[in-house]
């Protein structure tokens, strides 16, 4: 219905090389984090620029081109990795695509399909991460160029990033219309990395703290036109919720068919757990929800592909794929017992990893209220 031949052939090609060159170093990463050249080796086979135009370096999929990355990121456990990936592919990378100039795209598109620049998307705040409209950072217009002061913090790829995309108040008084998007290049004069953050999960990506203090950024690297960057950070936000959702949901069935496993050959009591009623009655509940949920998330990608813009679709995927995904790691734990809560089990860091979904790109009361919107309420 939703994955052609061509879909699972690139699946069986992202698989192969995840198993050879990455899967064998993940234990070493979560200690030290992965190193920047990941980036250019995903750039060398292609997959950072699955959906993008040949011209710019793409492989000129569609959306479930990007799907079956996002799945088969998950499938390998290392969120943290999954989440870099993503953060370059599918969240700071598209509104330089779809608002930025053609010089733009040359500059910093096309080298970080490339992998051979890293991005990071700068939106939350100290004091600004649900409320998107609270951000403090401000961007002067001073002749050429934009004069920016302010935070960013939760920043994944932050501290290794080439560039920034960062969403910016340029007029208090416009409201939404006082919005820009900045790219804010590794270097810039005022532009530091304040600190690298230590944080539940995720632990093979970096997370830092930004700082941007009368850092002077060249009119040429705003994205879009002045006064819309809200408006094209909406956008931006519809699809890292989208896959967002398409990876928890795939960590989730990974997690389940583990757990499953597990369940089958652990003994207990003189039979396999799978045999207790309320082991396999959890399990099955487990395996329900994900399928039902996935299918939402393929229907609703389906929606995103053809062009639509199912703001409430994607907001419930999002919404119900984080929550099964810590629903489904809190249960593997259970069922594993003290094992599950070792770190030489898998559903541990699952479970760590997981619980990130459900705050980054939209908390689970933001999803709420985007949807009850929709409904008129």
């Amino acid at each position: 219905m939703y994955f052609t031949d061509a879909h699972e052939e690139l699946r069986l090609h992202i698989h192969r090389f995840l198993e050879k060159e990455v899967k064998p170093h993940l234990e070493e990463w979560e200690e030290t984090t992965f190193p920047d050249s990941i980036f250019r080796r995903f750039g060398e086979l292609g997959f950072l620029g699955l959906r993008y135009p040949p011209e710019y370096g793409g492989q000129g999929g569609d959306y479930f081109s990007a799907v079956v990355l996002s799945e088969e990121m998950a499938k390998i456990g290392s969120g943290g990795l999954g989440m870099a990936v993503a953060v370059q592919a599918e969240m700071a990378t598209p509104p330089v695509f779809k608002f930025g100039t053609e010089e733009q795209k040359r500059k910093w598109l096309l080298p970080a399909i490339r992998g051979e620049q890293i991005a990071s998307l700068a939106i939350s705040e100290p004091d600004a991460g649900s409320d998107v409209a609270g951000i403090t950072t401000t961007a002067r217009r001073d002749g050429d160029h934009y004069v920016v002061n302010g935070r960013k913090t939760f920043i994944t790829n932050g501290a290794r990033c080439s560039w920034a995309l960062v969403v910016t108040k340029t007029d208090r008084e416009r409201g939404h219309k006082g919005y820009n998007l900045l790219v804010i290049e590794k270097g810039t004069p005022g532009f530091e990395v304040s600190r690298t953050l230590k944080k539940l999960g995720m632990h093979s990506s970096d997370t830092a703290e930004l700082t941007f203090d009368g850092c002077r950024v060249p009119v040429a690297n705003l994205i879009g036109e002045e006064g819309e960057g809200f408006k094209n950070l909406m956008w931006e936000l519809q699809g890292e919720r989208m896959i967002a959702a398409a990876g928890a949901i795939a960590g989730a069935q990974r997690v389940f068919e583990y757990t499953a496993e597990y369940a089958r050959n652990r003994q207990a009591f003189g039979q396999p757990i799978s045999q207790f009623q309320v082991i396999k009655h959890k399990l099955v509940d487990m395996g329900t929800k994900v399928a039902a949920v996935q299918a939402f998330v393929y229907q609703t990608a389906k929606q995103w592909d053809q062009g639509e813009y199912p703001v409430r679709e994607i907001s419930q995927a999002k919404l119900l794929a984080t929550q099964v995904a810590c629903e489904v790691a809190d249960e593997a734990i259970q069922i594993l017992g003290g094992h599950g809560y070792m770190q030489e089990f898998p559903v541990e860091r699952a479970w760590r990893d997981a619980r990130l979904a459900r705050i980054g790109a939209g908390t689970d009361e933001i999803m709420k209220e985007i949807i009850a919107k929709t409904y008129g309420l």
